[in-house]
């Protein structure tokens, strides 16, 4: 027999053999992962609501089968499935003991989907992707029923306290109901304390929306405040779109900044924020909203501390309620040093 068939022979016979062992070592692997699929489970669901940008609550869970590299996708439901908990960081890491854990913005329901290195997550899907190919595994959960809000009045109107966290001004923010109360005038007092280690803001919005028509804030002196606190006076829509207009104390943290603005949301546009000196003593300010038109006051006394009036991106009423808010606003270089306190004397409106 000449010598290269038999080589050749036993070439294709290794190669037979190696392909019959890689062919059943395949097998055996796919054979064991069937046996043991990846699972996930919540151990942490948050309260049910509706969408919001504005708001954030902590979720986690417990992932079974997982390999390196492989991660978890959150999505929340408003209508349609909203990645989570931005669509420009959609991936949330398995740690080693298994186990994950983020913060998500509120929906009626919560879906974790298990991963591998080809998912590219959309920003929003109307159904969930299915199991199978780069998705390992899924959970779904309905949100879990919201504790009660604790409601206080304040004018002749109920308001809501703010309990969960979420980001303001892109600063985290914790919250405590019991920072907001109103005193034996009836005056609405808000403030920002230091808890164990953090700073802990407050926050009341009205139960119900107003829709168009003058809005009016009595206000204490806030000349003073640091320039690392923020209180606001605004409309927001947690339903969306954000609706938000805003009457804003603050420095931002830059001690020479002028200390309040107009705002008519997104105030990225350089024509939607005013800034103005809001002075010392007691100030009314005023958000007189109609249709194409917002209109801006600022009186102490009977002088017209600022005003001005916006007519281009001024949104039309939904959902929308006011929100009073006292908060921190992270800034590195001049960061809040000593807690913060507001008193509002009186909101109005009239239609």
């Amino acid at each position: 027999m000449p010598q290269s068939f038999c080589c050749q022979s036993v070439t294709a016979i290794l190669a037979s053999f190696y392909g019959i062992l890689a062919c059943s070592l395949l097998s055996s692997c796919r054979a064991v992962r069937a046996q043991n699929q990846p699972s996930i489970e919540f151990t942490r669901v948050p309260p049910a609501g509706e969408g919001s940008q504005d708001r954030l609550e902590p979720i986690a869970g417990h992932v079974s089968g997982a390999r390196p590299g492989e991660r978890i996708v959150l999505f929340s439901q408003s209508g349609k499935w909203w990645v989570q908990p931005f669509d420009d960081r959609p991936y949330t890491s398995i740690q080693p003991d298994s186990t994950w854990k983020t913060s998500i913005h509120p929906g009626s329901a919560y879906a974790a989907l298990l991963v591998d290195s080809r998912f590219r997550p959309p920003p929003t899907v109307n159904a969930l992707p299915e199991t199978g190919g780069p998705v390992l595994a899924a959970a779904v959960v309905k949100g879990s029923p919201s504790p009660p809000q604790k409601m206080l009045q304040f004018s002749g109107y109920r308001w809501e306290s703010r309990e969960a966290a979420n980001d303001p001004g892109g600063s985290k923010n914790f919250y405590d109901p019991a920072n907001a109360w109103t005193d034996q005038d009836g005056f609405l007092h808000l403030r920002i304390v230091k808890q164990a280690d953090r700073w802990v803001s407050s926050e009341v919005r009205l139960s119900r929306s107003l829709g168009y028509g003058s809005y009016s804030f009595v206000v204490r002196d806030v000349s003073q405040l640091e320039p690392a606190a923020v209180f606001a006076m605004f409309t927001w829509d947690d339903a969306g779109p954000s609706r938000e207009m805003d009457i804003e104390v603050s420095r931002w943290g830059e001690p020479e900044d002028k200390n309040a603005q107009y705002v008519v949301q997104p105030y990225v546009v350089p024509a939607n924020t005013v800034r103005f000196m809001a002075p010392q003593g007691t100030l009314t300010y005023w958000i007189k909203w109609l249709p194409g038109r917002v209109e801006f006051k600022t009186v102490r006394g009977s002088d017209v501390v600022a005003d001005h009036v916006f007519t281009s991106g001024v949104p039309s009423p939904g959902d929308e309620k006011i929100h009073l808010n006292l908060y921190v606003y992270n800034n590195q270089s001049n960061p809040l040093r000593n807690g913060s306190e507001v008193i509002i004397e009186k909101f109005a409106f009239l239609p």
